[in-house]
């Protein structure tokens, strides 16, 4: 990738609003304005662009290490510089688990040779990812990786006496345990969304009460302990009005959504194509429209995308035996264009808020989600809104190929990221 230089970016809408110039000197935004001198500078012309902060995934799976053949902390962090993305958290589920201050900093320094985007390991809850124990919360913040956001994603923090211990003792600290809501009596044999469709097809339901329950218990552990707890890929219209009712409250919680809940419904199990099967699953119609709105009046806080690579055996197969999860990192601005923008729902800093400031406040990164505005860090993201165009997995950085939007137009396209002000994707392309 290119070196850090001098850069003028002319004529972009930043935040969606009136053109402007931004120069970068070195790692830091020099200054906003019209006019600007390009003297000494690389320039990138960006009239009709829309230049954002750079994004911050607070849910990335990267899989190393252990799984190298779904995804590294290479081609993840190359896939992230790709969708616009500057910083992502790596979660915990990893082989082994990130449950040790030895495990996170392996993750940390990985992201930092890779270059592409920062690494920010998120730590497990519990030894092992089992529910039982809990790790050592203490000496990953205490580390090189300074861990804030705990999470056993993939699993269930089911035991109510864990989960307080866990939200007390990162209350310490400032730190947050993120939570995948999911009772796991509820959904044994589960293999898409309890409903209508599931009823047809005869596959087992995943009932929406699985993941409010847990939501409802755990926003009320936190209102107790006076804690910070964060919802992951919040799925149910129910849902939405237990996080409205807590935030109401008082109560310190925050939620996620990822883009493919905002776009795709469970009608699409019905081809029976393994692409569509996601944990929590793919819901109803009417729970697309609850995250929509609630996405867009502040409820649900950021989107989350939940990148989840798979060997390409894992999904080519009959859908009982494949493995849960999309990659999602190279096409979630896209969707959040199409679902959000183009609705009329978000504008470009609603944008921003939720998919660079906010995910950054949550998981206390500082040099990320920052105003773009002279001397604040050149973590910045370039698009060309007015693209439209097929997406095609076989272009993916990513090492896995599982999207469900093959073959699908989705509008606009990451032109340019820079990273502390180095291009590590110009015109489209990785630097």
């Amino acid at each position: 990738m290119s070196e850090t230089t001098k850069t003028l970016i002319r004529g972009a809408k930043v935040l969606g609003g009136e053109p402007q110039d931004v120069l970068i000197d070195g790692e830091t935004i020099a200054e906003v304005g019209q006019n600007l001198s390009a003297e000494g500078a690389t320039v990138v012309e960006a009239a009709g662009q829309v230049l954002l902060p750079g994004l911050v995934d607070l849910h990335t799976h990267l899989r190393e290490p252990g799984r190298e053949d779904s995804e590294t902390v290479l081609t993840g962090t190359r896939a992230a510089a790709s969708g616009g993305y500057t910083a992502v958290f790596a979660m915990a589920n990893t082989f082994p688990v990130a449950d040790t201050a030895g495990v996170v900093e392996q993750v940390y320094r990985l992201g930092q040779e890779a270059g592409y985007c920062d690494v920010q390991p998120i730590g497990a809850v519990t030894i092992g990812l089992e529910g039982k124990q809990l790790s050592e919360l203490g000496a990953m913040h205490d580390s090189a990786a300074r861990v804030t956001v705990f999470s056993d994603d993939g699993k269930c923090v089911d035991d109510a006496v864990i989960m307080r211990r866990a939200l007390e003792y990162v209350k310490a600290f400032g730190g947050v345990v993120a939570q995948h809501a999911q009772e796991p009596r509820l959904t044994e044999g589960a293999q898409m969304n309890e409903g209508v469709v599931s009823a047809e097809l005869g596959l087992g339901g995943w009932p929406a009460v699985a993941e409010e329950s847990i939501i409802a218990r755990d926003v009320l552990l936190a209102e107790h302990v006076g804690s910070r707890v964060h919802i992951c890929h919040l799925s149910t219209a129910g849902s939405v009005e237990i996080v409205r009712w807590a935030k109401s409250r008082g109560i310190d919680v925050t939620a996620e959504v990822t883009p493919h809940h905002l776009l795709l419904t469970d009608e699409l199990v019905r081809s029976y194509n393994p692409v569509y099967k996601v944990n929590p699953p793919l819901r109803t119609e009417a729970d697309v429209r609850a995250l929509r709105e609630a996405l867009a009046d502040g409820t649900i806080d950021i989107v989350a995308t939940d990148h989840a690579p798979h060997p390409h055996e894992d999904k080519d197969c009959e859908w009982a035996a494949a493995a849960m999860g999309m990659v999602g990192l190279e096409t979630a601005l896209s969707v959040v264009q199409q679902t959000m923008v183009e609705t009329g729902l978000l504008d470009w800093a609603g944008v921003a808020e939720r998919m660079s400031f906010a995910p950054a406040r949550i998981g206390s990164l500082a040099h990320h989600g920052r105003p773009v505005s002279a001397g604040e860090p050149a973590n910045l993201t370039l698009v060309d809104t007015s693209y439209r165009g097929v997406v095609d997995p076989a272009h993916f950085a990513s090492r896995s190929r599982n999207t469900p939007y093959e073959g699908r137009e989705l509008p606009g396209r990451v032109t340019h990221t820079f990273l502390r002000g180095r291009a590590t994707v110009v015109d489209g392309k990785l630097a």
